[in-house]
């Protein structure tokens, strides 16, 4: 398996495996925010076929109640792991790693991550690599329907962090 940046090329690819109905989290948003300098779309690959994605917002979390309470935190947004026969084997742990280092390259020592309240089984996977829980939060988000329609959701959450190490940078002497 390889974890790379979206790239244009690959959106089309993505759409047919893995299409997303949602309305600023769509391949198309994810890789727009990552073109603007915001976020970071990560695409896991195995046998050439993408099984999944995460997005790494360097914006923080849009939750107010987050950004209150971890101010310039960075997000892994959107950890979706795809077709479930390839879940509980690695991918989603690689996909956090990967963001991890991609935060530490930037110099960047937190990252978070939301869970739904709904999905212990993640919540699990994000204490057993180092996350801690922290603040209660509301996640709203929208998809399109079948039918076009926009549908509204709102689901209990809660946000995790991790303190990375971020080395210090040798200096040389003058």
């Amino acid at each position: 398996m390889r974890i790379e940046d979206c790239s244009v090329e690959d959106l089309a690819v993505l759409d047919h495996f893995m299409p997303s109905y949602s309305v600023d989290g769509n391949h198309r948003a994810r890789f727009a925010r990552q073109e603007a300098g915001d976020s970071t779309y990560l695409i896991p690959w195995l046998d050439d076929r993408p099984v999944g994605h995460a997005e790494i917002r360097w914006t923080g979390c849009a939750a107010p109640e987050v950004r209150a309470a971890w101010p310039g935190c960075p997000e892994l947004n959107g950890l979706f792991v795809w077709p479930e026969s390839l879940r509980s084997r690695g991918i989603g742990s690689a996909l956090v790693r990967a963001a991890e280092e991609r935060a530490v390259e930037r110099g960047i020592g937190l990252m978070g991550l939301g869970v739904g309240d709904d999905n212990p089984r993640a919540a699990a996977l994000y204490v057993r690599l180092g996350y801690r829980p922290t603040a209660a939060y509301v996640d709203r988000y929208a998809h399109l329907g079948a039918d076009g329609e926009r549908h509204e959701h709102a689901d209990a959450c809660v946000f995790l962090v991790k303190e990375l190490f971020v080395p210090e940078r040798s200096v040389k002497p003058s």
